[in-house]
């Protein structure tokens, strides 16, 4: 591995999450407390419906063995960091959808690997490759994610006048680095991305429809309001793509399993800005 894949994309990485750690405190963990009905609604259908989901829709659906690892990888990735301010626009419950994003974001370190050995052996089977196992790739995603998260709550904690005029650069400096993750993604493979659209574009849309339908129903059974309804779907279809392009570069060399998840992170903004048009003309009318 060069470089870009030992060096620049954990790096991008970790200031993703540090800048996401500044933008949290611990009453965003308290909320959990005070809500914990739409919480427990919101978590299972993230961290447990997802990649069930995924899992189902990937044994049903005819592709190559990486693809479908790679289908599982951009499931178990925690929220999107700008789920939060998504849900904003769509008039929901921004409070609920920090805590989810907070809470499946250092569960990661855990979650992640244990789903993505899970879906190796499911359709790849075999040894795994060594950056694969198990107690590697946790170690990897706690200095990735949790550690730089956990690092930006402590600033915000100890300095939070200097994290509050840092924040909003290191927000802007994390849009550019996803948009350059994303695209040095797409430009490595380049040559076949219109086939690999056509492999993965229709099963990674299928399973964001079908999860972000999921999450608004699992709202309603739970008795959730409107604005709980529209944070949690929000939150299940926003997917931290630079995460997962990071797991599946760094753990299986890149290549099919990539494909997924940047075909995912271009779709999941066309169908949240549809799903907020929807729901902002709901309101309206």
């Amino acid at each position: 591995m060069g470089i870009v894949t030992d060096v620049i994309l954990p790096a991008a990485l970790a200031f993703i999450m540090f800048s996401l750690g500044l933008g949290l405190v611990s009453r965003d963990f308290l909320r959990i407390l005070r809500q914990p009905r739409d919480f427990v609604a919101g978590a299972i259908s993230q961290m447990l419906l997802l990649p069930a989901v995924a899992f189902a829709i990937a044994a049903a659906w005819p592709m190559a063995p990486e693809l479908a690892v790679g289908l599982i990888i951009i499931a178990a990735a925690p929220g999107g960091v700008t789920s939060n301010l998504l849900t904003s626009f769509a008039r929901g419950d921004v409070a609920l959808s920090i805590s989810l994003t907070a809470v499946s974001t250092l569960a990661a370190a855990l979650t992640v690997p244990l789903v993505v050995m899970a879906a190796h052996a499911a359709f790849i089977g075999g040894a795994a490759p060594a950056e694969a196992s198990l107690l590697r790739t946790a170690v990897g995603m706690f200095l990735m994610v949790t550690a730089p998260v956990l690092l930006g709550m402590l600033l915000r904690a100890r300095a939070e006048v200097l994290a509050l005029r840092f924040e909003p650069i290191a927000r802007r400096v994390s849009a550019l680095l996803f948009v350059l993750v994303l695209a040095g993604a797409i430009l490595q493979e380049r040559a076949n991305i219109v086939a690999y659209f056509a492999q993965a574009g229709l099963v990674t849309l299928a399973l964001n429809l079908a999860m972000m339908a999921i999450a608004f129903a699992i709202g309603a059974a739970f008795g959730s309001g409107l604005p709980q309804r529209i944070a949690i779907t929000i939150e299940c279809g926003l997917q931290n793509g630079t995460l997962a392009i990071a797991v599946a570069t760094m753990t299986f060399g890149g290549g099919l399993t990539v494909v997924p998840a940047a075909t995912y992170s271009l779709i999941m903004f066309a169908t949240a800005f549809a799903f907020i048009a929807v729901i902002r003309r709901t309101l309206r009318a």
